[in-house]
Order: C-alpha cells, then structure tokens, then sequence
C-alpha cells in the first residue's frame, strides 16, 4: 500500500509538474506572439513613417516575423527540457543560407541605390545593360525593368547593370543611323553617294545638322559597299531606319544603276 502510495505521488507530482510546463509554455506563446505582432506593427509604422516601398515593408517584416517566432520556439522547447542543439543548428544552416541569399539582395539594392543617385539613365530612356537592350519601364530597389523592342518584359538585377557597361542612346540630341548600300562593280560611285546624299535629306526626321554621310564603307567581289549614315532623335529611329533602306533601293533603281550580282571570271584553257 505504501509504495503505491508512494508512485502516486510521484505521478501526481511530474503530472502537476507537466501542467504547469504545458501551461507556461501556453503562456509564453500567448505573450511571445503578442509581443512579436507589436514589435512588427512598430516596424511598419516606421517604416511608413520613413516611406520605403510597401512591397519591401511586407518583405521585411515577414522575415523579421519568422525570425522571431522561430526564437520563440526554441526558447519554449528549452524552457520544457525538450534538446534543441540539433534544432539550434538546423536554424544556423538556414540563417547562413539566407544570409547568403541577403548578400544578392543587399548589393542589388546598393546598387540600386546608386542608379538613383548618378541617373545614368531614366525611365523612357532607350538603352543597352546587361545584355538587354529596350526602354526602360521602372527603376527598383532591387532589379530594373526594361520592355525590349519586341515588347517582352525583362527584368534585371541592379548590380548586374550597374556592374556591366550602359548605353544609353536617348542621351544625346541625336543618333546615327547605319545603313549599308551594296553597289554593282561597274556602277559610278560617285554618282550614287551625290544621289542618295540627297535622297537621305529629304526622308522625315532626318537631322539636318549633321548632315547625311554617305561615304565608301568597303569592297567585295560584287562591288562597293556604301556606308550610308542620316541622323535623327532617337524616337525616330526606326523609321528612318526602314525609310533610308527603302530611299535606297528606290532611288538607285529610278537612276538607272545597275543591279549588283555576283560575277566569276572563268578560264578555260585550248585544248
């Protein structure tokens, strides 16, 4: 009889002993919960205060959110008796991993930083960075949004960009247009760069200060190779693009130049 007694009370004692683990952990979650919810509305409110972008607050603060409650855990589960070295240290290799993935974004974001401030380019810009060429849509935090010509979204990191050489071709007042013109052997040259120098004037939105170049660009087995150079604004482009080739074949064809083709020479020896 006594030493039922006797395991009764033991069991009475770890059972009470349990509840009350159980019911201060119960606690602790309460309070910790509540804590952490007050420290992340904090955060937020100085964060608005200081107006970052909404989308990093929500980055932030979620973060900050399973940190905390992660640290809360582990501090019941050791408060119970529970071991949580093995625990602590799986929490330590995804810490190192999201560190890692933090470093990226940090230097993105530093980056960003300084595309702000030295303003190599602006949204509606036109430009060429890491490996993208199109205008750009938004600057970020983080990365940098461009629609390229064919008007596919691209999104690319701030430090790839500002790491990476930047053309910007909406900078300056206006830009040259390369055309090339491929003459028969036999044709007159010089006639042809007077004409199409002429011919490039008159096409709309070609600049007229500079003036259209029109020089002898290279030699092959057809002929002559015209390099044929009008300027215009960067927002007309194209279109002088396709207008000067299409000044180019019209023109050469109206003045009677012959078409180039290729020519062989061939000898034949009597037999």
């Amino acid at each position: 009889m006594d030493s039922l007694q006797g395991y009764g009370a033991i069991a009475t004692q770890y059972a009470t002993e349990g509840a009350l683990k159980v019911g201060a952990a119960l606690l602790f979650w309460i309070v910790g919960r509540w804590l952490i919810g007050l420290v992340g509305r904090l955060l937020q409110e100085l964060m608005q205060r200081q107006k970052v972008d909404p989308t990093l607050m929500r980055y932030l603060g979620n973060i900050l959110s399973v940190m905390l409650n992660i640290a809360l855990v582990v501090a019941i589960l050791g408060y119970c008796g529970i071991e949580t070295t093995s625990f602590a240290a799986l929490v330590a290799g995804v810490g190192i991993a999201i560190g890692a993935a933090w470093g990226g974004l940090l230097s993105n974001l530093a980056a960003g930083a300084f595309l702000i401030v030295l303003k190599p380019f602006k949204v509606g810009d036109f430009i060429s960075a890491g490996g993208v060429t199109g205008t750009v849509k938004e600057i970020g935090l983080f990365a940098t949004a461009i629609d390229t010509p064919d008007n596919v979204l691209t999104i690319i990191g701030n430090n790839k960009i500002f790491g990476d050489n930047i053309q910007n071709f909406s900078h300056n007042a206006f830009r040259r247009v390369e055309l090339k013109c491929q003459l028969a052997g036999n044709a007159d040259h010089v006639a042809a760069m007077e004409l199409l120098r002429a011919q490039m004037t008159n096409i709309a939105n070609v600049a007229k200060t500079p003036a259209p170049e029109v020089e002898i660009l290279e030699f092959n087995l057809v002929g002559p190779v015209l390099a044929v150079r009008p300027f215009c604004h960067n927002d007309h482009y194209w279109q002088v693009y396709f207008d000067g080739n299409r000044a180019i074949r019209e023109s050469l064809a109206a003045a009677g130049f012959p078409a180039p083709t290729p020519a062989q020479v061939v000898f034949t020896r009597a037999g």
